[in-house]
């Protein structure tokens, strides 16, 4: 238990140490930010903060994390750290969507092949399994899990467009996957956990609202590759809900990241192009100032990974099934009110409105 808390407050204390350092280098090297229509900042911002956060975490991991007893844990640090590479460089170079592509298959390869992070037993209701360790399943688990830690990773990186926006969700997806940890009694991830949400909250310090420094893709790309790699290591042989879990405790980027590819393809336009219909752009659109709107989807991702914590300890099956469906129909109306999709397009609130219309003059 210990190195949980002393794990926390290294990471912690040295990445708020690194963050001032990592400034003055990001301005140095031309590593920064300029505002754009698309952007919600009015000036000049150094990025690269992400540096700080990975300096805070690497020397903790070796100080506290056991990585010998888990090989997938060094798998991920390394897997880490090449996506971190890759976002130093967009953060410096620009890198074409190609180029960050090519360095994420490269990194979720490594954590995959070689040190063996794979999903593997999926238990079902009624003692049925799916056993991805064996046969056939095997070699179609590995394109599976690179396509999961690409996407989240992905996902991470689409939220970054707030201040603290994308490290304040990390750090709540982080420390819920901490205590699922925790109650599985599996102290190692547990620890990594620890160690990975001291380094965030050192960071978000200078992030938060009004920013003095951006994570950048270094930060983005490092803690989508992380959070995407522990949770198939957290759940991959959990209950029937193991598929489900860190859907959920990921559930903020990847709801934003759903209903932008819907909107895309629902306005016609190429599911990479970007705009500024994602959820905090909305939250701002409805009148919550930029500091309510990041906290508005703080309070979001609270939900979920909360509903991530009880669907762990569920195990009777209608019991999963209405939660997930309460929490799906709640996500839907969510993204409907706030205009996710397009302002026009609400099916179930203009369905609700034409049948209240239609009893009123009934009653008339």
């Amino acid at each position: 238990m210990s190195n949980l808390v002393f794990g926390l407050l290294t990471s912690l204390i040295l990445a708020f140490i690194a963050t001032p350092y990592v400034k003055k280098l990001a301005i140095k090297i031309g590593a920064v930010d300029a505002p754009d229509q698309r952007k919600v900042h009015t000036r000049i911002m150094p990025r690269l903060g992400g540096l700080a956060i990975y300096i805070g975490f690497v020397i903790s991991f070796f100080l506290f994390v056991p990585f010998t007893s888990k090989k997938e844990l060094l798998g991920i640090l390394i897997g880490g750290t090449i996506v971190m590479i890759t976002g130093m460089l967009d953060d410096k170079l620009q890198l074409s969507p190609k180029w960050k592509l090519l360095g994420q298959l490269l990194a979720t390869a490594v954590v995959v092949v070689p040190f063996g992070l794979k999903i593997g037993v999926v238990k079902l209701p009624y003692d049925g399994f799916i056993d991805f360790s064996t046969g056939w399943l095997f070699w179609l688990a590995i394109p599976i899990t690179m396509i999961w830690i690409v996407g989240v990773t992905n996902a991470i990186n689409l939220i970054d467009g707030l201040d603290g926006l994308s490290a304040g969700v990390s750090a709540i997806a982080t420390a819920t996957m901490a205590v699922v940890a925790i109650m599985k009694q599996d102290w190692v991830v547990a620890t990594y956990c620890f160690v990975l949400l001291g380094a965030i909250l050192g960071f978000l310090y200078f992030n938060f609202h009004p920013a003095r420094i951006f994570m950048g893709d270094t930060g983005s790309l490092f803690l989508g590759f992380n959070l995407a790699a522990l949770s198939i290591m957290g759940f991959k042989e959990a209950v029937f809900v193991s598929f489900i879990i860190p859907i959920v405790v990921l559930g903020v980027p990847l709801w934003d990241t759903f209903f932008a590819i819907i909107r895309r393809i629902v306005n016609k336009k190429p599911i990479s192009s970007p705009d500024k219909g994602h959820l905090h752009h909305c939250l701002l659109n409805m009148g919550l100032s930029h500091r309510m709107s990041v906290i508005t989807i703080y309070l979001i991702s609270i939900f979920f990974g909360t509903m991530a914590i009880v669907l762990s300890q569920t195990s009777g099956l209608w019991t999963t099934i209405i939660l997930i469906a309460l929490m799906l129909f709640v996500i839907h109306m969510a993204s409907e009110a706030v205009g996710l999709v397009s302002r026009r397009h609400r099916p179930l609130i203009n369905a609700y409105r034409r049948l209240k219309v239609m009893a009123q003059r009934r009653s008339h």
